[in-house]
């Protein structure tokens, strides 16, 4: 029997997997130490669970060094920790940063900020299909061109950015490359031996809020300004007490990403397919935002001609869905993400970002596209634009 809530907004955030909640909790109140007091036993215990962690994570992503692994606060840390950092510290090199059009707020806001200390900013377009530009990558990379920052799949339609590519590029002209892989890691498989840093949030990958990691290359090592000063945790990189029980978390997340990852791409896969065909056949003028192929199956974003989203959304509230990002929900512009894809404004506005996840079942999606036909159909039947 289905529940009364359905949950279907997992790039918003996942529900944390009850294995890796089981692992945290001893270190909050029998494992309580200090993870930097290392001349007792209790501080060992912590540290050593940390330690462990960091490993997870490097074998997740396919690092050699796991002390390449910083462990931040989220991927919004991460992502500012990455960027700042860089131009800070490489600003006598170059003043030029390049990202995409698409990218997460953190990150246009973090570029944004740096305008203000004289570094110069490109936005590169993407194309219709949620695709970066390479051509217009090429003619923006130039010999002040000190970063390059482009997202690996993108939160509200799901696309795959060609990383390969992208890294081909940076290297050949001796730029860094950062990548915001928030919602790719433990969805599809990375490999950080193409960029020099990575982005990484405990809370989309079934662990708890309010821990993340910044992969940092050490071998040649890539070189960072700290956003903030302290006692020289994490090499310096980040000061600050590490959580231990939210170390462990992520860490245990990614181990079990790490063996579940590909069984449940194919499940996540056959889900999709169900809920598209169903809802191409009920209904007329749907549109699928982000290219068809190189997408991840659990991120779905669709346009209903003639309606609202957000009339959707309250025609079934027991469906948890979106209309736009988390970070931008309070927004009444229509996604910039979406605009920037070239989707009509009315289009924008009548969108649905449907997210599946580890927990989603058959039965749920079944009754999610039932809903959302029944509802479309309502909702037509009373909109003067249809």
């Amino acid at each position: 029997m289905l529940s009364k809530t359905i949950y279907m907004d997992y790039q918003a955030t996942t529900p944390c997997d009850k294995r890796v909640l089981n692992e945290m909790i001893p270190y909050f109140c029998e494992k309580f130490g200090n993870p930097h007091s290392s001349s007792h036993r209790m501080g060992t215990e912590a540290a050593k669970a940390v330690e462990r962690a960091r490993k997870q994570i490097a074998e997740l992503i396919h690092a050699d060094d796991e002390k390449s692994i910083i462990f931040t606060s989220g991927a919004t840390e991460s992502n500012n920790l990455a960027i700042q950092g860089i131009a800070r510290f490489y600003k006598e090199k170059g003043n030029r940063i390049i990202t995409s059009a698409i990218e997460h707020k953190c990150v246009l806001e973090a570029c944004n900020y740096l305008k203000n200390e004289g570094f110069d900013v490109v936005i590169l377009p993407v194309k219709s299909n949620g695709i970066v530009d390479i051509d217009a990558l090429k003619e923006a990379i130039n010999d002040k061109t000190i970063l390059v920052s482009v997202m690996t799949v993108n939160n509200e339609i799901g696309t795959i950015q060609p990383i390969d590519e992208i890294s081909r590029m940076c290297r050949e002209h001796g730029v860094l490359f950062h990548t915001d892989a928030a919602q790719a890691v433990g969805k599809i498989d990375v490999d950080v031996s193409k960029v020099d840093l990575m982005s990484i949030s405990g809370h989309k990958i079934y662990g708890p809020k309010g821990i993340g990691a910044l992969y940092v290359r050490t071998k040649p090592r890539v070189r960072l300004t700290p956003l903030f000063q302290g006692g020289g945790q994490e090499r310096g990189l980040r000061s600050g007490t590490l959580a231990t029980p939210l170390c462990v978390g992520i860490g245990t997340a990614c181990a079990i990403a790490q063996k579940e990852m590909a069984e449940e791409r194919l499940r996540l896969l056959k889900l999709k397919d169900y809920f598209l065909n169903k809802i191409f056949d009920n209904l007329p003028k749907v549109y699928l935002n982000g290219d068809r192929e190189q997408r991840i199956p659990g991120c779905i974003n669709l346009s209903f001609d003639g309606i609202e989203g957000e009339g959707i959304m309250l025609g079934m509230p027991e469906i948890c869905v979106s209309s736009g990002s988390a970070c931008t929900s309070a927004s009444l512009e229509p996604s910039y993400v979406l605009k920037a894809i070239s989707v009509r404004e009315d289009l924008a506005h009548s969108s649905l970002r449907i997210g599946f996840g580890r927990f989603t079942t058959q039965e749920e999606v079944e009754y999610a596209a039932s809903k959302i036909i029944e509802v479309v159909n309502r909702l037509r039947e009373m909109s003067p634009l249809w």
